[in-house]
């Protein structure tokens, strides 16, 4: 064993040295700069999990080897080996491990959610709804606006001919970086779920029920975003973008809105999606239905 553990180790060091970003954050989305306040704390609390489960892992297949070795038929032998009914240090052992991990796991992920959830006054607030099978974004009077204005209606992402996603037509939200959102999360038809991947965090979107989400973007750049639940036939387009910009050109982007007339709210009130799927045809233009 002694002159087993100094390769092990060599290994071991070799190994860990080789990771990449994406691997110390446990394979999660992102590149490993953070893209909220709250991706740091569930980054942690990812690869925290994972690191403690690959050790119990490790301590349990080292015990089924380590038995299936040591207590194996050898040459000569027969008939059963001494049967023991129990072992009582090992079953509680086996009973108490356990629940400290539950309750660990448990305790942390109540704390980080807890963070994640706490309401906060928002600098911007945004309306957003689910429909079969895209989106709608406004942004929301009495925040950086002084009226409300909206995103055109959103349709769902189109398919070109070469198979690949027409990124041009996707809804897009824009918000100012370092800035406290809310957004207020509803659906008209169906229940649907608001995931932006690189935020690490997902919500659901139900008739009839506010949600909300609260965050603070700090990192400037594009993300995206799709529906996490499934909602029906084309699901699989109901897709968006994020682009987190400066306040400069947040507010510039507003004002662009309230100029080309997209001014008020989209609210419960529209019905789902008019435009027939996977084509972008539509029976009305896309601000007459606004």
């Amino acid at each position: 064993m002694r002159w087993a553990a100094l390769p092990i180790g060599v290994a071991a060091a070799i190994a860990l040295a080789g990771c990449t970003q994406q691997e110390m954050q446990g394979f999660l989305p992102g590149d490993g700069v953070n893209t909220t306040n709250h991706t740091p704390g569930i980054i942690a609390m990812w690869t925290t999990a994972w690191i403690l489960l690959l050790i119990v892992g490790i301590i349990t297949w080292g015990l089924i080897l380590w038995a299936a070795i040591v207590y194996r038929r050898r040459r000569g032998q027969s008939g059963l080996p001494v049967q023991m009914r129990y072992h009582l240090p090992i079953e509680i052992a086996y009973t108490i491990i356990p629940f400290v991990l539950i309750i660990g796991f448990f305790a942390f992920t109540a704390k980080e959610q807890t963070s994640i959830e706490q309401p906060h006054d928002p600098e911007v607030e945004i309306l957003a709804y689910g429909k079969q099978w895209s989106w709608d974004f406004s942004y929301v009077q009495g925040g950086v606006v002084e009226e409300a204005v909206h995103e055109p209606a959103g349709v769902q992402a189109q398919i070109l001919a070469n198979g690949q996603i027409d990124g041009e037509t996707v809804p897009t939200l824009w918000l100012p970086v370092d800035k406290q959102v809310k957004i207020d999360l509803g659906a008209r038809d169906v229940i649907h779920s608001f995931w932006v991947i690189d935020f690490l965090y997902k919500k659901d979107m139900i008739p009839g029920k506010d949600n909300f989400m609260y965050f603070i973007p700090t990192k400037v750049g594009e993300y995206y975003g799709k529906c996490a639940e499934l909602c029906g036939e084309y699901h699989s387009q109901m897709l968006f973008k994020v682009k987190v910009v400066e306040q400069d050109e947040f507010q510039a982007h507003l004002a662009e809105l309230a100029g080309d007339g997209f001014t008020g709210e989209l609210g419960a009130d529209l019905d789902r999606n008019q435009n027939f799927p996977a084509t972008g045809t539509q029976p009305s233009a896309v601000h007459e239905e606004s």
